[in-house]
């Protein structure tokens, strides 16, 4: 296959003659010209953004110093029951099976609760670790060798009670289809510090998300800037290898010849998005020699993969976490970990916060522990964010879905007043807790976080102002924390 030659392109530019593109290209004057800007623009698509030209993808210093320079983000797709793991309630314990008061269920909205629940007590116990002092449930036994790295967000809230809104809200700052996820903005303001891999890369375990692959979308921005899912078993990407008969120069040559079209498809139309598309082509081709190489955790030492509790050729949590310090460690610049299995109703004995949420913690303790410690040993845990944690909290009353309170296994139902996530590195204070719920769980009463404030923190540990942080879209600038939020500035360090 040839490069495609001047007179070939020629031919291809009179081709279009008689396309739709022709038509498009005729309204570059008079009312016709106006009323295509207008669209364009209101679609994100007018004259391309000085931040595509080029390498969309080049490394970019923020407005003002960082103290992280990449982020890891662990969903516990579901939302895990903090009154299990970390908010130590005892006063709850003493209310464990009476009827849940009034007053907590007026005006509230529950996904299942259905006539007057019982009171729940914790399923765990509780004691203090690290020199911090704090509580971890006995879910946990690898945790508290790492308590002290740990930043704990107590009185966490949001505003949408459905998983599908929430993990959008969470990721997106919007519970609606259609915004850039956190990962997107993020390689979007800062670019990529390795440019044969993807700026923003996503592992599951599980199934996806109830939200879909949208909580990694690019939403509005340019698709260049979307998270790229990878496989921690088999191909890492689909189709990352040549096909049989295909070399890497003929492949080469190919992307050339596309890429070329794709640049006299632009001269003529101007959409930024055909220019994100020759990013893609060219970084797919560059991640052809450093792929496989960074997603093959055999290669890692046997007691590397054993402290981590990592299988190679299976897909588990631990895989993914091993995959995560090894693309961390390659540059990428966020890496998203999302795990399905914390819809804790006690509908079945796996679903309850008992057993079955003890068995969940064990998948994630000693995997998260060795990633936090082996972060620290090589020195990236200073200037990598690690974020963890669910869409929302649960109820400190069971979910009672039957009405009877009658219920085997023992469940609660989701709660957007109080959760608590946890943080790690990234300039922030480290064996320190954030906020307070009420005695039983139920409310926050002192340090409350909304999400936009957990989004505002970690844009501003990176190095942004959130508010300024924005794209053009639809006639205004629109933003992650779109449109409040405050940064947390108690758990700075």
């Amino acid at each position: 296959m040839k490069r495609i030659s001047h007179a070939d392109e020629a031919l291809f530019s009179e081709a279009t003659f008689n396309t739709r593109r022709h038509f498009l290209k005729q309204c570059t004057s008079g009312l016709g010209s106006l009323a295509l800007l207008s669209l364009l623009d209101s679609c994100g698509l007018g004259q391309p953004k000085a931040e595509l030209a080029g390498n969309p993808l080049k490394p970019v210093s923020p407005p003002f110093a960082p103290k992280a320079k990449r982020v890891l983000f662990m969903h516990m797709e579901g939302a895990p029951s903090q009154l299990e793991l970390f908010d130590y309630k005892p006063e709850l314990a003493k209310l464990d099976g009476q009827l849940c008061p009034p007053s907590l269920l007026e005006g509230k909205r529950f996904a299942f609760i259905k006539g007057v629940p019982k009171m729940l007590g914790p399923q765990a116990q509780f004691c203090q670790y690290g020199q911090s002092g704090t509580y971890l449930s006995d879910y946990f036994e690898y945790l508290p060798k790492v308590v002290d790295d740990l930043t704990f967000l107590k009185a966490m809230h949001t505003d949408e009670f459905n998983h599908a809104p929430a993990q959008l809200f969470m990721h997106t700052g919007s519970p609606r289809l259609g915004r850039p996820s956190l990962g997107a903005w993020v390689t979007y303001g800062l670019g990529s510090e390795n440019q044969n891999l993807p700026g923003y890369v996503v592992l599951v375990s599980g199934s996806d998300p109830s939200a879909g692959k949208s909580v990694w979308g690019s939403g509005f921005l340019p698709t260049v800037y979307q998270g790229v899912q990878c496989r921690s078993m088999g191909e890492p990407v689909l189709y990352i290898k040549n096909p049989s008969g295909v070399s890497d120069s003929l492949r080469k040559k190919s992307i050339d010849v596309i890429n070329r079209i794709n640049e006299l498809e632009h001269e003529e139309i101007g959409d930024p998005e055909i220019l994100s598309r020759i990013s893609q082509y060219e970084l797919a081709y560059r991640m052809q020699s450093e792929v496989p190489e960074t997603m093959d955790i055999a290669d890692e030492p046997q007691w590397v993969q054993d402290w981590y509790g990592a299988k190679p050729g299976k897909s588990s949590f631990a895989n993914n976490c091993l995959l995560a310090r090894k693309l961390l460690e390659k540059g990428v610049r966020f890496v998203q970990l999302f795990d399905r299995r914390w819809d804790s109703h006690g509908t079945d004995a796996g679903s309850g916060v008992g057993e079955g949420l003890r068995n969940n913690v064990r998948t994630i303790d000693k995997p998260i522990a060795a990633l936090l410690e082996d972060l620290k040993q090589r020195g990236l845990l200073e200037d990598t964010l690690v974020v963890w944690g669910g869409e929302f909290g649960r109820t400190p009353m069971m979910e009672n879905r039957a009405g009877d309170n009658d219920s085997p296994f023992k469940g609660r139902d989701h709660h957007i007043d109080a959760f608590t996530m946890w943080m790690a590195g990234g300039g922030l204070k480290a064996g320190y807790s954030h906020g307070e719920t009420d005695e039983i769980g139920y409310y926050g009463v002192k340090g409350r976080t909304h999400i936009h404030d957990l989004q505002a923190t970690i844009l501003h540990v990176l190095g942004f102002d959130h508010e300024k942080l924005v794209f053009p879209f639809q006639g205004r600038n629109f933003r992650l924390t779109d449109v409040h939020g405050q940064v947390i500035r108690d758990i700075l360090a």
